[in-house]
């Protein structure tokens, strides 16, 4: 990577913070830790904070332990606030990750601090995506880094971040599973929460890049839709079948272990945005299946669903 990239990095936060004190709203991913890492630098140990938005059921327990690891390694001082009940007011209207991050991790994020907030936004996500550096006391120190660029400062730093084993990259959140609304916490939202809970503890020993159990179906009905690749030996598939079958609260399983059709409502807006089911599709759903996706659209009459809903499956 550019040498001096790491330098302009830090000597712009010297320049934004003023030499004043720097909140890190730290997450224990690659692009938190790497602005947590630069900040250190810029400001010194004693000058910069981590605070982790904890949403409660819906963090891995991995999640919290790597947080605290990375936060000890770094030598700075770590704190957590709560989210998830924001987090559940946002399902309740369909899945949104860009919600949960406007209004349930920024709002916790604000009310639990003073002064500027460093953000790992970068080219990845929307923020990063329009390069502007402050707003609202939101700073975003690696706005113009591609992920290419977050790893290899990151190795150049010496700094190794755990996986959880959720996912390659984007790791942390269970509720992003939830593809439906969250109309009952107690029956969708638990049913998301501990079995992806569940399918982490059955494949501690098995090597896998991607793992998850995606909750769909009907309102009255949990589907779970168990993604794990490559796909574990029959042994521990079953293993993990009885598992799942023991939560009372998942009312079907299904593995995806071949192409998958996914049957998906959206609200009027979405449906008839042929840029927004795009961004469903291929920057939503398709990362984080382990098999091929297909897509068929209806339109919902559901005035409580502002976004999407994916209410079937088949195997093609």
């Amino acid at each position: 990577m550019e040498g001096n990239l790491i330098d302009k990095t830090i000597a712009e936060i010297r320049a934004v913070s003023g030499g004043k004190r720097m909140t890190v709203a730290f997450s224990g991913g690659q692009d938190s830790t790497l602005v947590a890492a630069l900040a250190n630098e810029a400001l010194g140990s004693d000058r910069v904070k981590l605070v982790n938005v904890c949403f409660g059921p819906y963090s891995y327990s991995r999640g919290l332990e790597i947080v605290v690891e990375l936060a000890d390694r770094l030598g700075l001082r770590l704190e957590f606030t709560p989210g998830y009940e924001a987090q559940e007011a946002i399902w309740k209207n369909g899945p949104s990750c860009n919600r949960c991050t406007r209004y349930a991790k920024l709002p916790s994020m604000r009310n639990s601090t003073l002064g500027i907030i460093a953000t790992g936004a970068n080219r990845s996500d929307t923020w990063g995506q329009t390069g502007i550096a402050l707003k609202d006391g939101f700073y975003a120190p690696i706005r113009d880094w591609d992920k290419k660029l977050i790893g290899m400062a990151l190795e150049e730093l010496g700094i190794h971040v755990p996986r959880i084993g959720e996912a390659p990259v984007r790791e942390g959140c269970k509720l992003k599973h939830l593809l439906k609304i969250m109309a009952n916490p107690s029956y969708h939202g638990y049913a998301v929460a501990i079995s992806n809970e569940i399918l982490l503890d059955c494949l501690e020993s098995f090597p896998h890049t991607l793992a998850n159990v995606k909750i769909t179906g009907p309102l009255s009905k949990n589907i779970a839709l168990v993604n794990v690749s490559p796909l574990p030996p029959v042994d521990l598939k079953e293993r993990i079948t009885a598992m799942l079958e023991r939560v009372k609260e998942i009312d079907e399983i299904r593995w995806i272990d071949g192409e998958t059709k996914l049957k998906i409502l959206a609200n009027p807006g979405i449906y008839n945005s042929r840029e927004a089911r795009y961004w469903i599709e291929h920057g939503r759903l398709v990362p984080e299946f382990a098999f091929p996706v297909r897509f068929e659209w209806a339109r919902s009459t559901n005035r409580r669903l502002e976004t999407f809903q994916v209410v079937d499956s088949w195997r093609l």
